[in-house]
């Protein structure tokens, strides 16, 4: 076993290695590969294919059949270019991301940022999220990058945990997000909690919800952390405006979270969510198996 472990962990290396050097490659020589890619995952791979389908069947009803298999092959062509995307991501310099991302309303951000008090922003899974950690250079605020570790695969999470925090931003865990917001918090130092909130949740989770027509668990995490710290909440947008250049707006959810009921907060977060989805459906995470679980009895669905 040990030797298995060993030599998975050596070919792991080598694969980040390479990639390394691959990212090195300028964007349009990428961007070919990706095209490459895109084709192999759609029509060789058929990479989840079975998940992309049912994923889509049930968020969009009233789609006919063409129409989803039209959004499918584009989610395919976005999927190839976000791998590129975030591989670039290590080597980028900052001169020649900053033509590549618009920042809008980060003056609405930042008047919320105080000298004790920080806020919190819930993205989501949808176009480019690797790419918003260029948002550290544009605050003096740490920003807080809460992520799930991959525990099988120790050398490709250090390799993307490393471009994330390449501006600055602090890599934080899932599990210990709140310990860490609180600490911040009770240092008096302002930060950015940043979460891509729509994660597959476990099922014994308190919080579940209709979301593109399907119920679906959430973390309470976010929730109970905005409400514990009153600190604003925000929902962050990403949009595409051309390949490899995209546009990040942020919008006020809440002021003080703590004065309204966490079902509402989850509520807002879940419809900014499916409004977005439906206005550009091939750039969400459609390949994720985010509605696996099913609803325990005596749960509530909150709606």
């Amino acid at each position: 076993m040990e030797n298995k472990m060993s030599f998975r962990t050596i070919n792991q290396k080598f694969v980040v290695l390479l990639l390394r050097a691959l990212s090195h490659f300028p964007f349009w020589v990428l961007y070919l590969k990706s095209d490459f890619l895109s084709f192999l995952i759609e029509y060789v791979v058929r990479y989840r294919r079975t998940v992309i389908d049912e994923n889509l069947r049930y968020a969009f009803p009233e789609k006919s059949k063409k129409e989803l298999e039209t959004i499918r092959k584009k989610y395919y062509r976005h999927l190839s270019d976000l791998a590129v995307e975030t591989l670039k991501l290590h080597s980028i310099k900052g001169k020649k991301i900053e033509h590549r991302i618009l920042f809008k309303n980060t003056d609405l951000l930042t008047k919320y940022i105080t000298k004790e008090k920080g806020v919190i922003v819930l993205a989501m899974h949808q176009n480019n999220w690797e790419w918003g950690s260029y948002m550290q250079t544009k605050t003096d605020a740490k920003i807080l990058e809460v992520y799930n570790k991959m525990r099988d695969n120790v050398p490709f999470d250090n390799f993307l945990l490393k471009a994330r925090g390449k501006w600055g931003g602090e890599g934080v865990v899932m599990s210990s997000a709140a310990r860490t917001a609180f600490n911040y918090s009770a240092m008096k130092k302002p930060v950015i909690l940043w979460l891509a909130a729509d994660q597959s949740a476990p099922q014994n989770s308190p919080f579940w919800t209709l979301f593109m027509n399907r119920e679906a668990a959430f973390f309470s995490g976010p929730v109970k952390i905005s409400q514990k710290l009153n600190q604003p909440l925000f929902f962050q947008r990403t949009r595409k405006v051309a390949r490899g250049i995209y546009e990040i707006e942020f919008e006020l959810l809440f002021e003080e979270p703590a004065k309204v009921s966490s079902e509402e907060i989850l509520k807002a977060y879940v419809r900014k969510m499916e409004k977005v989805i439906r206005e550009e459906p091939e750039y969400y995470l459609w390949s994720h198996r985010r509605w696996k679980h099913t609803r325990p009895e005596g749960t509530k669905l909150i709606s």
